[in-house]
């Protein structure tokens, strides 16, 4: 009786929950997924029941990154509040069958709507459309055997009505976008394969039927981003040709992201002429070729632009400033900035400069001094080399921008000049950066703390300063100007990896230190950075950025070894909230002790080695498996046979896919020549968002879409 006494005592103490006040709790639940809302959430008093159908809970339906909806909750979802539903979001809900759609017509009152990633046909499409006749926002993928002819009448007209359309083209196909007669935003993603998976040519000419013309005159952004290959190029000319023949007064957005060679046309050059005549830009992004060697920047006009990418272009610094910027004109509208291997941006001319050569600082002092509300900078994939001028060191002129909420540098830009050029580089660093014998080295004891790290007198550094003074960045990339990927995107593996630019020697273990400033970091990208001997400054960003979400690291330290192991395991340790880990290195070693250190991210989702000659322990991954309840994703390209691999890959599916709905398992050896086709069939949200290493930060304007 005293215990029952005490116990009621220390509840009557405590703080009861429903006790708060109803903005507060409505604050607390929007936290929670929408399907635990409803579903879960508002069957325990009749108080959470009625603040569970809020309309602040129930207008924005979020199933985006839900992994554990599955058909039957998205019928009793729609069921309960489908008439409340405005904004419904399942993009990259790959896992659902193409009948859960059908649900969706119970939300009648749709204003947005997101299908991206989800299996819907031309008839499916048409049934739902003929339903939602307050749509106004729709996002879907035009997949292998879409027939626009299948839409009746009542879909049209809904499709009439929508002002923002973003259609991902999986085959040559204008999709919906001829019915969209109001449209005002238009985003395309090309994904159409060059051959087929009989290994015939496609063709980029529309099927039989295609020939209505898209309406643009109500047109305000144009985007286009086009994954590699030929066949997205003439599809995505024959949507601009007839933006060519007639462009939109209200056009204030042009941007076409293209890898690699995308040439300029007759009709092409028409229709930027035609931008240059009549239209005043807020975000421009071009290909290469259309700007490299001619004057189109010079001829544009500019109002409050907000979003440039210069991406992959020869423009030189001098350019840059003249004709983008004015010669100092005020840009504070300019929030986001792309200049990643823009490889002269910072330097008067490029005539007669090599790459390797000292940027010119007063150039990027006049671009932080004009645009100084920049809160998305990419320089990366290039050399940006300071001099040894006081005061002018690439590090200390970006510190000036406060905003900054992303940032991506190359390696040999972050280096301290003076400190580099009286320390020659260690010994291990003279072991040549290639594919070849192991190295055997002694296990090496690393700092644990900051303190440790203080006598090695780093915080003197450009670098350290830098990241003192960018406390709420959110997003750092830190990548070799040389570095490419051992998976790229439509080819074979690569087999040998450029190396380091020399610069970038002396950048190590005390850089990598100095990020654990980052208090609100949340996604963190090191790639080949030469001189990490330990990886002691893994274990500080371990410990300092609780709010850690994304890591990837790839090719850290010596090629032949993973010298950084330990470390890494000891920083798994204290990434709580660490959802997506992507590891592309040599020779590693997925065994029982780095799993073992994995399963601390009670948090993980998604998870992805690329590793040449890299060996895994069977045993140990289904452990992790079994430990890690919230992973659904599990990529593994290693040196491991292909039975060893697909035997993995069958069990892991076998034992957790009945309780993992989304689990996306690919475990298959990396220098296989089949990679290309496995790699198709990887759901393009893990494959754009993890699997494929590219720079992410400026990649597009912010909020392009919701």
């Amino acid at each position: 009786q005293e215990v029952v006494s005490e116990e009621s005592e220390e509840e009557s103490n405590g703080v009861n929950l429903m006790e708060f006040s109803d903005e507060i709790l409505l604050h607390i639940l929007s936290y929670v997924p929408c399907t635990d809302l409803v579903l879960n959430v508002r069957r325990t008093c009749r108080k959470l029941a009625t603040l569970c159908l809020d309309k602040s809970l129930t207008h924005t339906v979020l199933l985006q990154k839900d992994y554990k909806v599955n058909k039957d909750k998205v019928k009793q979802l729609m069921r309960d509040i489908g008439k409340e539903i405005y904004q419904l979001n399942m993009a990259g809900c790959y896992w659902l069958p193409s009948s859960t759609i059908d649900h969706v017509t119970r939300c009648k009152n749709l204003v947005k709507l997101n299908l991206s990633g989800c299996h819907v046909t031309s008839l499916r499409l048409s049934k739902m459309l003929s339903t939602l006749q307050h749509l106004r926002s729709l996002a879907i993928d035009v997949n292998p055997g879409f027939d626009a002819s299948q839409l009746s009448s009542e879909c049209k007209a809904t499709l009439s009505r929508v002002s923002e359309l973003k259609q991902t083209l999986y085959t040559p196909s204008y999709g919906v976008v001829p019915c969209c007669t109001s449209l005002e935003k238009l985003l395309l993603y090309f994904e159409i394969l060059d051959r087929s998976r009989e290994g015939f040519m496609l063709s980029g000419q529309l099927m039989v039927g295609e020939s209505n013309v898209p309406h643009y005159q109500n047109l305000r952004i144009f985007y286009a981003r086009l994954a590699p290959g030929y066949v997205n190029q003439e599809v995505v000319r024959l949507y601009l040709a007839v933006l060519s023949d007639r462009t939109p007064e209200n056009l204030h957005a042009f941007l076409i992201s293209a890898p690699g060679s995308f040439a300029e046309t007759g009709a092409t050059k028409n229709l930027l002429d035609s931008m240059a005549r009549n239209v005043c830009l807020d975000a421009l992004q071009l290909p290469k070729a259309w700007i490299n060697g001619s004057g189109l920047l010079q001829h544009l006009k500019f109002n409050n632009p907000f979003y440039f990418s210069f991406s992959r272009c020869t423009l030189s610094g001098g350019h840059l400033i003249q004709r983008v910027i004015n010669g100092g004109k005020d840009l504070k509208s300019l929030t986001s900035l792309n200049l990643s291997g823009c490889v002269h941006c910072l330097a008067p001319d490029s005539l007669f400069r090599k790459a390797e050569d000292d940027i010119d600082s007063s150039i990027l002092e006049s671009l932080v001094v004009s645009c100084c509300n920049l809160r998305h900078l990419n320089l990366s994939a290039a050399h940006h080399h300071s001099s040894e001028s006081i005061g002018n060191h690439l590090c200390q002129l970006l510190s000036r921008l406060k905003h900054l909420l992303s940032l991506a540098l190359p390696v040999c830009s972050i280096t301290d000049v003076a400190a580099s050029a009286e320390k020659p580089p260690t010994t291990p660093n003279l072991v040549p950066q290639t594919f070849g014998r192991k190295v055997r080295i002694g296990i090496q004891t690393y700092p644990r703390n900051l303190g440790d790290q203080a006598n090695q007198k780093i915080e003197s550094s450009v670098f350290w300063a830098l990241m003192g003074s960018l406390r709420f960045l959110e997003t750092l990339e830190i990548i070799g100007s040389s570095f490419s990927s051992a998976m790229p995107r439509n080819e074979p593996a690569i087999r040998n990896s450029l190396p380091p630019c020399v610069r970038a020697q002396s950048v190590g273990d005390s850089e990598v230190a100095a990020i654990s400033q980052l208090t609100y970091l949340q996604s963190l990208t090191l790639a080949q950075l030469p001189n990490i001997l330990t990886g002691s400054g893994l274990v500080n960003i371990g410990l300092q950025c609780q709010h850690l979400r994304t890591l990837s690291l790839a090719n850290l330290g010596m090629m032949g070894k993973v010298v950084y192991m330990s470390a890494l395991m000891d920083m798994l340790k204290h990434c709580k909230c660490l959802r997506d880990l992507r590891l592309e290195q040599p020779y590693f070693c997925a065994g029982a002790q780095f799993f073992q250190a994995l399963s601390h991210c009670s948090s993980l989702q998604r998870l992805c080695i690329v590793s040449r000659s890299g060996t895994l322990q069977s045993d140990a991954v289904m452990s992790f498996m079994a430990n890690c309840l919230e992973v659904i994703m599990c990529h593994m390209f290693m040196g491991e046979s292909l039975t060893v691999c697909k035997n993995l890959q069958q069990s892991i599916v076998r034992s957790f896919q009945a309780e993992r709905p989304a689990l996306n398992v690919v475990i298959f050896p990396l220098l296989h020549e089949d990679l290309t086709e496995v790699i198709r069939d990887v759901p393009m949200r893990h494959l754009d968002e993890i699997t494929l290493f590219k720079s992410r930060v400026a990649e597009e304007p912010p909020n392009l879409w919701w």
